[in-house]
């Protein structure tokens, strides 16, 4: 059986949604909200196989959403149900760990489809934004300069979880030069924090 949980700040997408797959015979849905903030909620309680969300919400941005869930509960899929085709958004919340776009014009067929897809590991995109995702690695690849040696020493301790003060002791400079270079990490690698820094360094294989 596939949990699946809605995230859309509309209620007539929210019911549509229910009423097309709440007679699904694999598949239980186990909640619905129009926030990210709600869903987060939720999850902290509920297991969740797939979250299927809206990528604009009111509250909180898609993509932290995504980056969120996927570092507090790393086994609950995502699979985006959005209108919108931005490239660079899609290559974005992809690299933040979604399992699946879908636009939300397709029919009941490609959901499941996607839906399936997504539950058995693999990573689904709608037909029209493929090449979205065909170009992702090499966006990925060629969206930030070349990391400097202790930039990579840095990012190494960082993610062995070492404070600031810690990575200055073993590399013998100052606190706030390990801060400088944090900042420096973040920046090159257009992330938000700490958290989505490691994710984005193990998926990406720069601690490697």
């Amino acid at each position: 059986m596939i949990r699946l949980y809605f995230v859309d700040n509309h209620p007539l997408i929210l019911e549509g949604l229910q009423v097309l797959l709440g007679i699904e015979n694999d598949i239980a849905l186990v909640g619905k909200a129009r926030s990210g903030y709600d869903c987060l909620k939720f999850l902290l309680h509920n297991r969740t196989d797939i979250v299927v969300m809206d990528a604009c919400l009111p509250d909180i941005d898609g993509i932290e959403l995504c980056a969120t869930i996927k570092i507090e509960y790393p086994d609950t899929k995502v699979l985006i149900l959005s209108a919108l085709q931005d490239r660079k958004y899609i290559a974005d919340i992809l690299q933040c760990g979604a399992s699946g776009y879908v636009l939300n014009n397709v029919d009941k067929d490609e959901l499941l489809y996607a839906i399936h897809a997504v539950h058995a590991g693999d990573i689904y995109l709608s037909p029209d934004i493929k090449d979205a995702g065909r170009s992702r690695d090499a966006d990925i690849r060629h969206h930030f300069p070349p990391l400097t040696r202790r930039e990579k020493e840095v990012l190494f301790l960082i993610s062995e979880g070492y404070t600031n003060t810690q990575i200055a002791e073993k590399l013998f400079i100052s606190a706030d030069t390990v801060n400088t270079h944090r900042k420096k990490l973040l920046a090159k690698l257009e992330v938000k924090n700490t958290a989505m820094l490691i994710k984005y360094a193990v998926d990406n294989k720069l601690l490697v």
